[in-house]
């Protein structure tokens, strides 16, 4: 998840969308500080702040924060730019794991909040490695499914090294090695074919279905952990049907 949670309910009240897209901005600023630090403020020789640039201006984050961003990160400003990146490990509700994906300049401070969020929110602390082997690195394309089948995004990125094109709702993912990821969204606009969004993602090999409750509790701790600064993003192998959501959202 990357500014926004695949998990996410219907949540239309103004002051809440508002936080999430300046949570968002943030991300998306961090990114781009890191990508500058570490290859230099000229996006023709720096791919991966080329790729941090774009996915902010998808995110329609303002020019102005994006150039101030790359040169702060590449030390144009005097200003130090120095971000630690940690993953945390945890259990959710009904046996679900959780990953949590922090970029940090104070480690200290990123894993009492992280550990506070997990543990008032349901959650517990897993043991290094308990939760890890459950997911693998992957690129992740997500794109409305607007009248395509499954075969016909799969004739479009299969030469670009996609491993599988799978179902969610309304929705396709294309998941493929994450070096084989730019190649995919390459494949995808040759076609024509719009997408919302591309990420490198930790994805699970296997699913735990959530009850009602157990969803309740989830999203509740998912959405504590997403609301702390030091946190990128929350990946999970819980899975919620679209029933047990409609029910969710009834409340």
């Amino acid at each position: 998840m990357s500014g926004h949670s695949k998990w996410a309910t219907t949540k239309h009240k103004k002051a809440i969308l508002d936080s999430r897209r300046a949570k968002s901005f943030a991300k998306l600023i961090k990114n781009i500080e890191v990508a500058a630090r570490a290859g230099g403020a000229d996006l023709a020789g720096n791919p991966g702040l080329e790729l941090a640039v774009a996915k902010a201006k998808k995110t329609s984050v303002p020019s102005d924060n994006i150039d101030r961003a790359v040169k702060r990160g590449a030390g144009l400003t005097g200003e130090v730019i120095d971000y630690s990146e940690i993953i945390y490990e945890a259990r959710g509700p009904q046996g679900s794991a959780v990953l949590i994906e922090c970029l940090t300049d104070n480690k200290n401070r990123a894993a009492s909040e992280v550990r506070i969020g997990i543990t008032r929110n349901g959650g517990s602390i897993a043991d290094p490695g308990s939760v890890a082997y459950m997911f693998a690195r992957k690129g992740v394309v997500g794109l409305p499914k607007n009248g395509l089948t499954e075969d016909d995004v799969l004739m479009a990125v299969l030469d670009a090294g996609a491993d599988e094109v799978k179902e969610a709702g309304d929705s396709f993912e294309i998941h493929s090695e994450p070096t084989d990821l730019r190649a995919i969204v390459a494949a995808l606009e040759e076609a024509d074919i719009a997408y919302e969004s591309d990420e490198i993602e930790f994805v699970p090999s296997m699913q735990v279905e959530l009850d009602a409750e157990g969803a309740r509790k989830f999203l509740k701790l998912v959405d504590a952990l997403e609301e702390l600064d030091d946190v990128q993003n929350v990946y999970s192998n819980a899975n919620i049907s679209a029933e047990v959501m409609a029910e969710l959202e009834e409340d």
